[in-house]
């Protein structure tokens, strides 16, 4: 059975997604990991996270055709890297560059308890 825009609830991809996302306080669906991003918005995400000094998993969305796809269909966002705080979508590379410069990021984690204001 595949998974149609009606018929989402049916995805692994987006099964895991959800799961993954509910189970871990900050999340990167990116493209490669952390130690090795395999685009530059993956990598400038992962450097704003790092420098802030925030734990996150990342996840390799090219891994899964269907999780690339998924992650998506999910947030109904069409770029990767996506990142997710608490459960909540908060953006792609651009919002979260942005976040960061005006300082909202880290704001945003540390009103969370992820980062020492």
């Amino acid at each position: 059975m595949t998974a149609t825009t009606t018929d989402v609830a049916s995805s692994p991809a987006l099964d895991f997604i959800a799961k993954t996302v509910a189970e871990n306080p900050v999340v990167l669906f990116m493209k490669g990991v952390p130690d090795q991003p395999r685009c530059g918005f993956s990598s400038i995400t992962v450097q704003i996270l790092d420098h802030l000094g925030v734990s996150f998993v990342g996840v390799d969305v090219l891994q899964d055709d269907e999780l690339r796809q998924g992650v998506k269909t999910f947030t109904d966002w069409p770029t990767i890297p996506q990142l997710y705080v608490k459960g909540e979508f908060v953006g792609g590379s651009d919002i979260v560059r942005e976040m960061f410069q005006s300082g909202e990021l880290k704001t945003l984690l540390a009103e969370q308890g992820l980062i020492e204001a």
